[in-house]
């Protein structure tokens, strides 16, 4: 069975610089130097960028959307990114690409193969090719059972949307539920519409994280198949150029 592995994201060069830079321009075929696998833990936040780089890099195609625009500000490539809420009976979606604030889009309440299989429908649909999902972790950081409940579906998720040429990664979320009801406070969601919607505005705020940090809390999850990582790496420099 395919299987997929998270980790963090390797420090980050200037452009053109390194060995990165290389394997940005390199053949798809050539196999890609993976970062150890990351033990179970708190996220942190990956390294800044300007530090020299070491083995392990990861090639810029399979870094988020957010960490390229911001270590360069005159990349304009990159699709939108579809923010995931996970719950076991509810899942919150919302969009955005970091221009404006993300936009709450619907709650799933789908379990399963059915749930993955729409969640990928949707990125398409909604014009995405990278998935945030957050990550349950306590107040201190650390991985509660619900985060290894968490990792297992983002695990298979990540295969099928390696397939497609979809990267998904991991957003520490700790924190989001209360800032979803403050946001729909703020906004004016009505009393009875916030339990509906909160869901979705907790993803609104996974998002926000995200696109604030610029990325540099993201956790990708790779697929240990090298031809499905290389799939992921030339969908990702096609979309780039479009």
């Amino acid at each position: 069975m395919t299987t997929a592995v998270a980790m963090e994201l390797a420090p980050l060069l200037r452009a053109g610089t390194g060995a990165a830079a290389a394997a940005s321009s390199s053949s798809c075929s050539q196999r890609i130097p993976l970062p150890r696998r990351r033990a179970v833990g708190a996220i942190r936040a990956s390294p800044a960028s300007g530090r020299s780089e070491g083995a392990g890099e990861l090639p810029a195609p399979l870094l988020p959307n957010a960490r390229r625009r911001g270590r360069d500000p005159l990349w304009h490539g990159g699709g939108f990114s579809l923010g995931v809420d996970l719950g076991d009976a509810r899942t919150g979606l919302a969009v955005g690409r970091g221009i404006t604030l993300p936009r709450p889009l619907t709650v799933l309440k789908l379990r399963g193969q059915k749930l993955e299989v729409t969640l990928l429908d949707v990125a398409r649909q909604q014009e995405a090719d990278e998935l945030i999902i957050g990550l349950p972790v306590s107040a201190d950081g650390r991985e509660t059972p619900q985060s290894n409940k968490v990792r297992s579906v983002v695990g298979r998720l990540a295969v099928q949307a390696a397939e497609r040429g979809l990267r998904v990664y991991l957003q520490d979320e700790h924190g989001t539920s209360i800032d979803a009801l403050d946001y729909m406070i703020s906004r004016g969601v009505k009393k009875s519409a916030r339990y509906v919607k909160s869901d979705a505005y907790a993803a609104v705020m996974i998002l926000a994280r995200y696109f604030k940090s610029s990325g540099q809390g993201a956790q990708i999850v790779l697929p240990r198949q090298q031809e499905l990582q290389d799939n992921l790496i030339a969908h990702s420099r096609r979309d780039a150029e479009i």
